[in-house]
């Protein structure tokens, strides 16, 4: 698959953006374990451009994280021109647009899947990005605003006329939000578009190895982007691959594999965020990490109640799905 200048693997898979999830921590671990691209959450441009604090340190990468894109939204093209020279100073290897958040908070500022009720504003801020930037610039959208509005194959053409150098699609309309089934089949039409040449990335609903390789099979797509199922399971990237090249599965990564991968994410959250917002940050992958382990629930809760770093990993690291916990834990579930 080939972005611009640059080269990734035939049917590459890709960490999704996700907003409060994908900080550096978290794809240093997807990354780790098989990822070919990760993302920034999405930054606001109007951010950026004000070089706001929190903005900057969403762009802050370590080296081992490449090939890494910086994903932008905004509704002003003065904005997002600013915003997409701000991360280029940032040295990331490709910008990446959202055209496709459908959280009311963006879209009422006509930004995220807003763009998809004009695609001339679309056309417009994607042009003002590319022209902002001499890295490959992608897109992120979702299949139209709504069911009348599905026209995904010509926001495809407009987008690489434009020089949008690849496009992922969630397929949702915006008014599904994240309800219902993905429709894949647009996939396969967008590959079949005469005159659509670059490459198209899938996402939506693949969860498992085998979805992927049916998504891959059915609609002859460049590559598929994994979003919430990473989360507490960076080890899909290399079940996916080792699937899609072998036909075999993997075995579940082991307790002890799952404990040692949360220490390691949070020793790399302390590092990149600082003690507190570190161990804050955490919070939210713990329940993902822990899902599927006998008194799983109750080491989550246990572990939500620590501050320190070092008491977190000494109890992770110590855990045995046989340890006993009182009464009042188990009712408080």
């Amino acid at each position: 698959m080939k972005v611009g200048n640059l080269q990734f693997p035939e049917r590459s898979v890709v960490l999704a953006p996700m907003e409060d999830v994908t900080d550096s921590p978290f794809r240093q671990m997807c990354k780790l374990h098989g990822a070919d691209i990760v993302y920034t959450e999405f930054i606001s441009s109007e951010a950026i451009i004000r070089e706001s604090d929190k903005s900057m340190h969403k762009m802050e990468f370590e080296e081992m994280e490449r090939p890494f894109g910086i994903q932008i939204f905004g509704g002003r093209e003065e904005a997002m021109y600013g915003a997409a020279k701000i991360a280029e100073e940032n040295n990331p290897d490709l910008v990446d647009i959202n055209f496709g958040c459908p959280v009311y908070k963006v879209v009422k500022k006509n930004a995220g899947s807003a763009c998809l009720r004009d695609l001339g504003m679309m056309e417009r801020m994607a042009a003002t990005v590319v022209e902002a930037t001499n890295l490959p610039v992608t897109v992120k959208t979702r299949l139209g605003w709504d069911e009348a509005t599905i026209r995904i194959q010509e926001v495809a053409l407009m987008l690489q006329r434009v020089g949008v150098k690849a496009l992922t699609v969630h397929c949702r309309t915006r008014a599904q939000g994240y309800k219902g089934t993905a429709r894949w089949e647009y996939l396969k039409l967008l590959k079949d578009t005469p005159g659509l040449e670059i490459p198209i990335i899938g996402n939506g609903d693949i969860t498992t190895p085998e979805e992927a390789k049916h998504v891959f099979d059915s609609t002859g797509v460049d590559g598929i982007m994994i979003g919430r199922a990473a989360i507490g399971n960076p080890w899909i990237f290399n079940a996916i691959k080792t699937y899609l090249d072998t036909g075999e599965k993997l075995p579940e990564p082991t307790l002890r594999e799952k404990l040692e991968a949360c220490a390691e994410q949070l020793r790399a959250s302390v590092k990149h965020h600082g003690e507190r917002y570190g161990v804050i940050m955490m919070k939210k992958h713990y329940g993902n990490y822990l899902k599927g382990i006998r008194n799983g629930k109750h080491l989550r809760m246990e572990l939500m109640k620590f501050s320190e770093p070092e008491q977190i990993i000494d109890r992770l690291m110590h855990f045995s799905e046989t340890d006993m916990y009182p009464s009042v834990a188990l009712q408080a579930v």
